[in-house]
């Protein structure tokens, strides 16, 4: 009998792994595909020597993510930080820039700068207390409720119809709206503000890193540490339900929402399944990845200095295309995410060569390519784009669905971030990474923190269990050669 199954060995379902293993708990990973990764894998998708990231790219809780800070994620692979954490082009070959240094962020926003800066400080100031509310259930006591007021007092400036009263200029109100827009939802909106308004603040904590090699760097980092504790990992091995696990005390699914109904089936009491049957699956998203002859030719200065772009034109332009989506419609401008790691990684393409990522929001269960409104966007701001592009690949909403089933219609985030999917992930619950079924478990980006590679979710489920099934009181170390 083994101690311990993970189904999914996404970041989320590995954090598990590894902390389970790390307690010494017999652990065996199952994974319906050929490789590991979920959402992290690294691929050539175009040609060969071009090494694009699958799902994510950019990880801005690579460092701030209080899992991976025990498991010193840093000193196992090789980041690169660009100086440049996010931009956002504008026509006129005008752009918003968000320095990891906030003062020179500040200073570049001229008539905004003030207002940026006394935006960001007083969380900057606190960004681990930030990161330790946000990786907790919102429905326990916070630990640090002086900083919680501060962040709350900004999620409701910033997602609410008062959103541009700080704001003079374009440029401020451009970067924020874009990274609210990850969240993919109607703007201004209470949830986008708080999850965009993290992710801002990580840029000027420490940046958003880029892993050498590709995302796939990560999970072979977490399942190398989980094999080392003798965790066993099987590929190619599909759970349909919880019938076909071997006998363990614990079980933790790296499923979404729906995923645990089918696996649990009815030994899920029916009030809930009833709180899962409300379990809402947001807007999705379409991709494509190019093969590029020389880097981007963006119109703005310093561009190149970052991994991360979003395009779209200004918070109006953002906000009007996301209201589009959310009523079914595919947006002739669209919101367009761009990530270009080939700058900071000479490992992901051939000598000269580049890769891009790029996806934009798309109603959920679309089937259309959106490679050229993607182009396009990109042309708008980088004139002679398109005469670089070498190959691309792209995938629709369905597609992202059947490469990885937890990204329901193409949904990458594994449920609307929406305020009552915030407060209830996937319950209402201090703990809601614990089902009521003696021993099962649910770790995706359906639980809380929500979407991202942070590994947060897979050790928060695992840190319940050790709990409630082994009577561990404490988290086991985690960092490199046991130290302590």
């Amino acid at each position: 009998m083994l101690d311990a199954v993970v189904v999914g060995s996404g970041p989320n379902g590995l954090a598990a792994a590894v902390t389970l293993a790390r307690a010494g708990l017999s652990v065996r990973v199952y994974e319906k595909g050929a490789t590991i990764g979920g959402g992290a894998r690294t691929a050539e998708l175009t040609l060969p020597g071009f090494h694009h990231d699958v799902c994510s790219a950019v990880h801005p809780m690579a460092y701030a993510s209080p899992f991976f800070q025990r498991f010193r994620l840093h000193e196992r692979i090789e980041f690169a930080i660009p100086p440049l954490s996010y931009a956002h082009p504008l026509d006129g070959a005008r752009a918003g820039r968000a320095w990891i240094d906030l003062q020179r962020t500040a200073d570049e926003l001229g008539a905004d700068g003030e207002a940026w800066r006394s935006l960001f400080l007083p969380l900057l100031e606190r960004t681990e207390d930030v990161s330790d509310f946000v990786s907790r259930s919102m429905l326990t006591i916070p630990r640090h409720p002086i900083t919680l007021a501060r962040f709350g007092l900004r999620v409701l400036e910033q997602g609410s119809p008062a959103w541009n009263l700080r704001w003079k200029t374009a440029e401020a109100p451009a970067m924020l709206t874009g990274v609210f827009a990850h969240t993919i939802r109607p703007l201004p909106g209470l949830a986008p503000a708080a999850a965009g308004l993290v992710l801002a603040l990580y840029a000027h904590a420490g940046g958003w890193p880029i892993p050498i090699g590709g995302s796939q760097a990560i999970v072979d980092a977490l399942a190398a540490d989980a094999v080392a504790h003798r965790a066993e990992i099987v590929t190619d091995h599909e759970i349909s339900s919880l019938a076909e696990l071997p006998r363990a005390r614990a079980v933790i699914l790296d499923t979404s929402a729906a995923g645990l109904q089918q696996i649990a089936g009815d030994r899920l009491p029916p009030a809930y399944a009833r709180w899962l049957d409300r379990f809402h699956f947001g807007q999705a998203v379409a991709k494509v990845d190019f093969a590029l002859s020389g880097p981007v030719p963006w119109a703005a200065s310093d561009l190149a200095k970052t991994a991360t772009l979003h395009l779209a034109g200004t918070r109006a332009d953002i906000a009007r295309s996301e209201r589009q989506v959310a009523r079914g419609r595919h947006p002739d401008d669209p919101y367009v995410l761009v990530s270009q790691p080939s700058q900071f990684d000479a490992t992901r393409a051939p000598t000269g060569k580049h890769v891009l990522w790029a996806y934009t929001h798309v109603p959920r269960g679309s089937t259309l390519d959106r490679t050229e409104a993607i182009t396009r966007q990109i042309e708008r701001f980088a004139p002679g784009f398109r005469d670089l592009i070498i190959a691309s690949s792209a995938r629709t909403a369905v597609d992202l669905d059947n490469y990885n089933p937890n990204y329901v219609g193409g949904d990458i985030a594994a449920g609307d971030v929406n305020l009552r999917q915030l407060i209830a992930r996937p319950v209402p619950s201090p703990d809601p990474w614990r089902t009521p079924v003696p021993g099962l478990y649910l770790c995706s980006a359906s639980t809380p923190p929500g979407p991202g590679v942070h590994g947060l979710g897979g050790w928060r489920a695992a840190l319940s269990a050790l709990r409630h099934e082994f009577g561990y009181t404490k988290s086991p170390d985690l960092g490199p050669d046991n130290r302590k």
